[in-house]
């Protein structure tokens, strides 16, 4: 979720208004939203109700928000939700929107009914009075610009094909592996589309058997599979895959035509992945951010847009290295009483960003020799995998914050000096530099 506390103009569609000081407001909102109505509770500084509402989420619906918010005044609008049809269009209306934890949600609701009784306006007027005495802290949503907006969502609904296609994968695996473990022995990537092809083609052992070894090594450099490593081995499977079938031909009948069936459901799938990828790299190259993000180490062409669509271009949203930090859950959270102390993953962060940034950090340990000898110091320290790789994601997220504010690209050398002016210990770990060939 990006927020931003100042007062600056919003940019596209949303940009109608200016977003409103929490100083300025004129009345407080609660908004509990629903799949089909909204219920909506306005109170004013004293905490009077001064409205309640009900409307349809209709076009019609939301012309009666809009007249009766109107003699309101500058509104602030408190949801449990930072993103959603509902909340673009109350940005689209104006005034200040502020989202809401839903563990803070579910405290205020305790704070204004502890015998645990629930209703969607008594939910609604929690929020409101929640806004009217606690707002003053909170942040109000800062509308994105289209370009990245744009970019976040082509990659968070390319990550939600990426996992259609793994479920679809493991159900084609699952297939073969009761009728055709041959297939599953020629190929160890299943998410290449020369690996469904065969499947096309050779639906079953006894077809791939009738093929022969001709067809075989016609299929292998059609699909530009012919190594001469793996060539051989792969023949060899394929001679033999009768030995090893189902032996009810009931099974291979119907599992043939199960992996058949998901075989063309993943051609589909990937072809509009492919288009996905296209339109994801024209958005990050038509971005003024995306030479900054490109430069990163390991970022690559997937996973730069990822970072860009999520951290977003409004610097004013995070204020130190810290908050994006917490943002993207590399920062731990530490509970202390008395002495009792006790440190563990931050759970409460945006999901999307933590996943990318983990793999891109993985990533970068092939691309710089610090981030390798940084990743395998936490290692020996004793942390796994993950510890390890947030601890190195804490390292780049700081260092990306000051690349992000400052408008300037990734430079190894300059990062090098910069470690050496402040006597870094990560320096230490890197092994001695070549010495230079000397000439007679």
């Amino acid at each position: 979720m990006n927020t931003s506390a100042a007062n600056v103009p919003s940019s596209g569609t949303q940009g109608a208004a200016a977003l409103v000081a929490f100083a300025e407001l004129d009345h407080f909102v609660g908004f509990d939203w629903a799949q089909e109505t909204h219920d909506v509770v306005a109170v004013d500084h004293d905490g009077k109700i001064v409205l309640t509402l009900t409307f349809p989420d209709t076009a019609a619906g939301w012309a009666q928000w809009r007249a009766k918010t109107a003699p309101l005044g500058k509104i602030g609008v408190a949801i449990e939700t930072s993103r959603g049809p509902a909340v673009e269009r109350l940005l689209e209306a104006g005034g200040a929107v502020f989202p809401m934890n839903p563990k803070a949600a579910e405290r205020f609701r305790d704070r204004k009914a502890s015998s645990g009784v629930k209703d969607d306006l008594l939910d609604a007027w929690s929020f409101a009075d929640a806004l009217r005495t606690d707002g003053h802290g909170w942040r109000p949503l800062h509308p994105e610009d289209p370009q990245t907006q744009l970019l976040r969502i082509l990659c968070r609904d390319e990550i939600g094909l990426i996992e259609q296609r793994t479920a679809l994968v493991n159900q084609l695996r699952q297939a073969l592996h009761e009728y055709y473990p041959a297939a599953l022995e020629a190929f160890a990537d299943w998410t290449i589309p020369s690996a469904w092809a065969f499947v096309a083609q050779f639906p079953t052992p006894e077809l791939l058997a009738r093929a022969g070894r001709r067809r075989w090594q016609t299929f292998l450099h059609t699909q530009r599979l012919y190594r001469s490593t793996t060539a051989e081995e792969r023949l060899a499977i394929f001679a033999r895959a009768t030995q090893f079938a189902s032996p009810s031909a009931a099974v291979t009948s119907a599992k043939s035509l199960l992996a058949v069936t998901l075989v063309h459901q993943l051609q589909t799938l990937q072809k509009q992945m492919d288009e996905y990828r296209r339109r994801i790299e024209q958005a990050f190259a038509e971005h003024p951010d995306s030479g900054l993000f490109g430069s990163l180490p390991g970022g690559g062409r997937k996973l730069a847009p990822r970072l860009l669509g999520e951290i977003g271009a409004h610097r004013e949203v995070f204020e130190s290295a810290q908050s994006l930090q917490c943002y993207a859950g590399t920062a731990p959270i530490t509970n202390q009483s008395g002495k009792r102390c006790f440190v563990h993953v931050r759970r409460a962060c945006n999901k999307v960003l933590r996943t990318t940034v983990h793999l891109w950090v993985n990533e970068s340990r092939r691309k710089c020799a610090w981030a390798e000898a940084y990743y395998q110091q936490k290692k020996s320290q004793g942390c796994g995998h993950a510890h390890a790789l947030r601890c190195l994601g804490q390292r780049w997220l700081k260092i990306l914050w000051r690349m992000w504010q400052e408008h300037v690209p990734y430079d190894e050398a300059l990062h090098m000096r910069s470690l050496a002016r402040s006597d870094s210990w990560v320096l230490s770990l890197l092994p001695p530099p070549e010495a230079a060939p000397t000439t007679n």
